[in-house]
């Protein structure tokens, strides 16, 4: 071990300051501090990373390498500190010192590895695959300057780029001898190899190094520290094609690793999304063969030794890739390449919105990666072989095949090769089987499976709520930390305690202080913390609907100047959310949040009843402050539409409320806690698609029979919010003449009287600690522990290495 006692952590940290930055601890600055602490628990889980290592290798254990475009790990310190154990042993020793733990710990930004849920998802699974002791290491890029970092400024959200690597990134290790070599464009050459075989190789083709930088993972007091691989990109010291300047080549190369998920309104922006995918999995794959090859013989047992693990449909071309790496640069025939790739690939479904079920234009492909293209057009023709020789009917074939109308179909190519296809929520996986996929269900019944999502419980409440989880374990003990389902529900026997109800409520109450002091100091606004805090934080789409939320401000806005009789429970609205750069709707609905909230908050009267907060540049640090002090979660995103959702079970587990439509996670939460602990409204899924098939559906009805969606839906146009009648006419548009394609109206009513019966419940404050007391002891059941291990038992087997 690197330091067992406070005396051996301070010698330490006190060498390394003056080794480092030729000064004592106390003269050094806050980052520097920091950066010398982060680079001595990084090595501190090193060696646990070692001894991991040894133990995989000794066991020739199986391991899963999970491929994801997205990371949100967020800050790491405290999360590593806790987990190693030693987080109490290094606070003792800065205190020793005469420093300042928590001012060292507020240098640290967040990685900027993903935008939301995915890759906070992906983030999730790898603290709870390293905590179970299972081998697993995450696959992404190490994006220079993340999604962006958004600022609001003149009303608006403006996009900046997110420069969390200007001091560096502590956690990481630069591993070039472990580099390998991606080749793009070029063309596909047949040749004879030297056994008289037919074989093809890529020649003429752009090449670049990627390196990669290892973050170690570290389980949760068991010695695991597992590797999550960010890949970044090289000039290549091979000769530049002659078609391509030196400067274009070095534009380039930089792009790969630019920033996520580029602009892909433009052919430029789809064709770099493209080039980052491909990037990711052909380095993630040289990678794993390389490391393979270097204890076996050749790649016949891979399948033994790996899993693959696909999210989302972005890392899809690892599997065509797969297939010509093996092929042709291992010389496996295509049955024997195929049947590999068919027992190492598992591939998860994130969505059914049909604009995220990627599809390819044939030319980019065979255009960046003709070898590659190949190869999916040549399973796609195998494809209609096998279907057509076993009489599959044609209405059937056509939804199934790869390639169709000039565009390669991702889904349909995971879900073709990959041993398994999972959703990631109950009610998400039956629309995948009986509509988003229902032909391809006929054909593979057996491959689909759900897998409902889980949010890491030792990030999201051990470590973001330290006094309610503290509390928690004062009641039934720390075996919660490792048995979330069966552990936490200890907490039931004291449902009707009012000691702990209120205790629930004081702690709730703290939190909300901690919360108002961030608004203060972020928002210049002042928040009632005896007011209800209702919080809708993710990602801005329509089909979320946070313009139902806003319409319902809007509505008691109105109402209160309107009726001085009228009172409102005092409320404070919270969001948080970022528009993609290009999803100009969404970027219109930030918009209207912030003018709304400007006018609520500066009005004397109203301002009384209820104020708005939109949380700039939401992510992992501002959820861990905002999610412990909500009382209310908003959860209303159309039936049907959200795959699963975390933030729900975020907000369950640190004791909020659900208020929500029984989509996703929401329908299990419901069934968890029980219809007296949530409110649930609104249309159901079947209902939703029922009017959406049927036609039946106009805004319009709603319009002109319900007074309260009729004051919001004019206040967009009327100057209620801004002088230009025409500024937030684009909503109105797209609620009243695009037929609310999100159901925002229909819900309308039923929202509003749902939003009341929140209201009632919280005024019964004993009951509503209560409440918030069975919401915790029902959230083990949403610990990544669960979902990792029903991977493992249903997907990847996995064996252990503690």
């Amino acid at each position: 071990m690197l330091f067992d006692t406070k005396e051996e952590f301070e010698k330490e940290f006190k060498a390394r300051a003056v080794e480092k930055y030729g000064r004592d601890p106390k003269d050094i600055d806050q980052t520097e501090i920091y950066d010398i602490l982060g680079t001595m628990v990084r090595d501190y889980m090193t060696i646990d990373a070692k001894a991991s290592k040894d133990k995989v290798k000794e066991a020739k254990a199986k391991q899963l390498v999970y491929f994801s475009m997205e990371f949100l790990i967020g800050k790491l310190l405290v999360a590593n500190m806790v987990n190693l154990g030693i987080y109490d042993l290094v606070k003792d020793g800065f205190n020793e010192m005469g420093l300042d733990l928590e001012n060292a710990v507020k240098q640290e930004t967040d990685a900027g590895e993903g935008n939301g849920g995915l890759g906070r998802l992906a983030a999730c699974f790898m603290d709870s695959i390293a905590s179970l002791g299972y081998p697993g290491h995450g696959n992404c890029i190490r994006y220079d300057y993340g999604f962006f970092r958004q600022r609001i400024r003149n009303g608006r959200q403006e996009e900046i780029p997110d420069q969390w690597l200007l001091n560096g990134n502590v956690w990481e290790i630069r591993k070039p001898k472990h580099a390998v070599v991606v080749k793009f464009y070029g063309n596909a050459e047949t040749y004879v190899d030297k056994d008289g075989l037919l074989r093809r190789r890529t020649v003429n083709a752009i090449n670049i190094i990627a390196i990669p930088c290892d973050v170690g993972i570290i389980g949760y007091r068991n010695n695991v520290c597992n590797t999550l691989r960010l890949w970044t990109a090289e000039p290549s010291a091979e000769e530049i094609p002659a078609d391509t300047s030196f400067n274009d080549y070095l534009t380039f190369v930089r792009d790969l690793t630019h920033g996520l998920y580029p602009d892909d309104t433009t052919e430029q922006g789809k064709m770099l999304r493209l080039r980052q995918q491909y990037f990711l999995v052909s380095a993630g794959l040289q990678s794993t063969i390389r490391a393979h090859l270097h204890h076996n013989k050749n790649l016949d047992n891979l399948p033994e030794r790996y899993v693959f693990q696909l999210n989302d449909t972005h890392p899809i071309l690892a599997i065509p890739e797969l297939m010509r790496l093996l092929m042709d640069e291992h010389d496996y025939s295509w049955d024997d390449a195929y049947a590999i790739c068919q027992k190492t690939f598992a591939f998860t479904n994130h969505t059914v919105m049909p604009e995220a079920l990627e599809k390819w234009p044939v030319n980019y492909v065979a255009t960046l990666c003709p070898r590659v293209y190949m190869i999916i057009e040549e399973i796609n023709r195998r494809l209609l072989i096998k279907l057509h020789q076993t009489n599959v009917p044609q209405s059937i074939i056509d939804n199934s095949i790869i390639i169709k109308d000039g565009m390669i179909r991702m889904c349909q190519l995971a879900i073709n090769v990959c041993f398994s296809v999972n959703g990631v929520a109950a009610l998400h996986t039956k629309i995948l089987e009986s509509q988003t996929f229902a032909d391809l269900y006929k054909l593979y019944p057996e491959k689909f499976n759900n897998k409902t999502n889980g949010i890491t419980h030792r990030r999201w409440f051990l470590v973001s709520n330290p006094k309610l989880s503290s509390y928690v374990s004062s009641l039934i003990g720390e075996d919660w930390i490792k048995e979330p389902v069966e552990g936490l529900k200890g907490l039931l026997k004291y449902q009707d305690d009012p000691k702990a109800a209120s205790a629930f409520n004081d702690i709730k109450r703290e939190n909300k202080l901690v919360l108002a002091q961030y608004i203060k100091e972020h928002n210049d606004l002042e928040v009632d913390p005896d007011s209800i805090f209702d919080s809708q934080i993710k990602r801005l789409h329509a089909y979320k609907r946070q313009l139902m939320n806003v319409f319902r401000i809007i509505y008691y806005y109105k109402k209160l100047k309107a009726e001085p009789n009228f009172k409102l429970p005092k409320h404070t609205y919270i969001f948080g959310a970022k528009a993609a750069p290009a999803y100009v709707y969404a970027k219109k609905i930030i918009e209207l949040i912030l003018a709304v909230a400007d006018k609520v908050n500066n009005d004397p009267y109203v301002s009384k009843f209820m104020k708005v907060v939109f949380i700039e540049n939401y992510g992992v640090s501002s959820a861990q402050i905002i999610i412990p002090a909500t009382d209310v979660s908003e959860q209303i995103s159309t039936a049907g539409k959200e795959a699963s959702g975390t933030s729900n079970m975020k907000m369950m587990m640190n004791g909020a409320m659900t208020l929500g439509t029984l989509d996703g996670a929401n329908v299990e939460i419901s069934q968890l806690v029980g219809k007296d602990n949530i409110v649930i409204f609104g249309l159901n899924a079947e209902q939703a698609d029922k009017l959406r098939f049927n036609g039946s559906y106009s805004p319009w009805d709603i319009y002109n029979s319900y007074a309260p969606a009729k004051i919001a839906i004019d206040s967009l146009i009327d100057g209620t919010f801004d002088r230009d009648n025409e500024r937030f006419r684009m909503i109105y548009d797209e609620v009243m003449e695009r037929n609310d394609e999100y159901f925002i109206l229909k819900d309308f009513q039923a929202y509003l009287e749902a939003s009341s019966e929140m209201d009632k419940l919280y005024m019964d404050r004993l009951g509503w600690g209560k409440k918030c007391l069975i919401n915790v002891a029902e959230s083990g059941y949403f610990s990544s522990d669960r979902t990792i291990d029903e991977y493992n038992r249903d997907i990847w087997h996995l064996k252990k290495v503690i």
